[in-house]
């Protein structure tokens, strides 16, 4: 996981999201979170723990509809509050057609704030579930993909102050043919957060940049806005954005310093890594692109 952080910091990112969801059982899942939190401890990439236990149903709890009300019985009564207990910060789940209801992701959802987490959820990703106006419902801090958002979601998702996280490159990977309706997002006052969605199933990516190019040249956003989806807007969707995403007094100093003319060049010379050096916390991490001892975040 160290290197893995390396890899990021190196492109330039300061602090992110991880999730468990591989686990899918408590003793799984919980050390998956035990395995992050060790992982990123020191490390100047600062880390904000999400516990996804209900990112599948398990293939042994599918066989009946009795086995699938255990296995989120489960998720609701055990793995959430052993999770918040171990240092979770954010619930999720993956609310979606043939993974998880409209009825089951709320009752997951609400399990998680009963235990202290702040939920955040997959919405919208393959269908126009109803994710997004969810969301809006439990006041989540993020709702995620949103490539079928309807109108109706995306406007509960502004009136409640959600932030939409998008991850273009899952869209690429998987071959969707289509984005996240960045541009509406935008239009009706929704803050647009942009994330790299980085896992082994559908955007195998640390890189930002990678991702700007494609909020910019796929989904219409100016370079403006995917920097503040990239920056402030990201700070916002995991709670940070009192401490994190921009410069200014009483923040934290996270900057990152690009081998570039121009703003622009953040999406117009892609495909390489134009950052030249970090500062994390005021510290110097990266300098001309090579790591450097770097004290706990």
């Amino acid at each position: 996981m160290r290197l893995r952080l390396d890899r990021m910091l190196r492109h330039g990112t300061t602090y992110c999201e991880a999730k468990t969801g591989y686990g899918l059982d408590l003793s799984n899942e919980s050390k998956q979170l035990r395995a992050l939190l060790a992982g990123a401890k020191g490390h100047a990439v600062g880390i904000a723990p999400t516990a996804l236990p209900a990112h599948e149903v398990p293939p042994e709890r599918r066989g009946s509809d009795a086995l699938r009300r255990r296995y989120v019985d489960e998720c609701c009564a055990e793995i959430l509050p052993a999770l918040a207990a171990a240092g979770a910060r954010f619930v999720d789940v993956f609310c979606e057609e043939g993974v998880f209801s409209l009825e089951e992701s709320r009752a997951i959802l609400d399990a998680g704030k009963a235990a202290g987490l702040v939920p955040r959820i997959h919405a919208d990703e393959f269908t126009p579930l109803g994710g997004a106006s969810l969301a809006a419902r439990v006041h989540a801090a993020s709702a995620d993909h949103l490539l079928f958002a309807t109108e109706e979601g995306i406007a509960d998702m502004a009136e409640a102050g959600v932030v939409a996280t998008l991850l273009p490159g899952t869209s690429v990977f998987l071959r969707m043919n289509r984005y996240a309706r960045a541009r509406r997002m935008v239009e009706r006052g929704v803050a647009v957060a942009l994330g790299t969605d980085c896992n082994p199933g559908s955007s195998y990516t640390e890189s930002l940049q990678a991702v700007a190019f494609l909020a910019s040249v796929g989904m219409g956003l100016t370079v403006e806005e995917t920097l503040t989806a990239m920056t402030l807007n990201a700070a916002a969707s995991v709670g940070e954005a009192m401490t994190r995403g921009s410069l200014e007094p009483g923040k934290r100093a996270d900057i990152v310093l690009l081998d570039a003319p121009a703003l622009e060049h953040l999406v117009y010379h892609w495909g390489v890594n134009l950052v030249s050096d970090v500062l994390a916390g005021g510290d110097h991490v990266v300098r001309r692109g090579d790591l450097l001892p770097s004290p706990a975040s």
